[in-house]
């Protein structure tokens, strides 16, 4: 694939999200940022289809790495409750962001929810080897430079039947969109990073190519209109589909 704009290479450089406390303005019009990202992208949705085409059964036990406040997690919950029922879910994150009301918003829907504060590593390669049904990261795995993610899709893998993924895709596209967002009016850290998760997205199978052989096969890996990159592997069944 041929791509100009320096594009041709992930390039995984510090978001500005990351290193702000949680409680900090920017921080908090970031995350709402976000929620409106995730929307016009449709990724809820798309990860809600990515599980369902792959995972073996309706999950009842289901990580979301990187979870943040929790609304991504809530909004596919919202949408697959019907067909996911008495879902154990665990939100995995640095920081605990979790209001009061966002998880009466989950147990409304018959979900429980444990909340995890801690390293990402830390939790996936803990003693504690419960298998679960599905882990599920959105806009996370291309903050992990080469060698790093490896080691979390290989963990991960170790944890979960199925592992499922949507994230930016690299392309000249979704960094002209990305460079188009203040006319939206976000806030400074996502001016910031929103063409830097661009350019530390992926295309191609460059995912695949850091799944650990062993751990089952890749199921999907695509991109998905201009701006998101798909994946799913594991042992789940055979799947396809838009």
């Amino acid at each position: 694939m041929r791509l100009g704009d320096g594009l041709a290479h992930r390039q995984v450089v510090p978001e500005l999200l990351d290193h702000l406390g949680a409680d900090h303005p920017d921080a908090v019009a970031s995350r709402r940022d976000l929620v409106r990202l995730n929307a016009l992208m449709g990724h809820a949705g798309l990860m809600a289809r990515l599980i369902a085409r792959h995972a073996e059964a309706p999950p009842r036990q289901l990580a979301d790495i990187g979870a943040g406040d929790g609304r991504f997690m809530l909004s596919v919950g919202r949408r697959m409750a019907r067909h996911w029922p008495k879902v154990e879910l665990t939100l995995v994150d640095r920081t605990a962001l979790i209001e009061p009301r966002r998880r009466a918003a989950f147990e409304a829907l018959g979900w429980t929810v444990e909340v995890v504060r801690a390293d990402v590593f830390d939790w996936l390669e803990s003693p504690r080897r419960q298998k679960l049904d599905v882990i599920a990261a959105n806009l996370f795995l291309h903050h992990f430079e080469a060698a790093a993610l490896r080691r979390l899709l290989s963990a991960a893998a170790e944890r979960a039947r199925l592992v499922a993924a949507v994230e930016p895709r690299r392309g000249t596209a979704a960094l002209l969109a990305a460079r188009l967002l203040p006319a939206l009016g976000v806030g400074r850290v996502t001016r910031h990073d929103a063409p830097a998760s661009v350019r530390a997205g992926f295309c191609g199978s460059e995912l695949t190519a850091a799944w650990p052989a062993a751990a089952g096969a890749v199921r999907e890996e695509r991109g998905f209109g201009p701006f998101s990159h798909l994946f799913a592997a594991g042992g789940g069944k055979e799947g396809g589909g838009a």
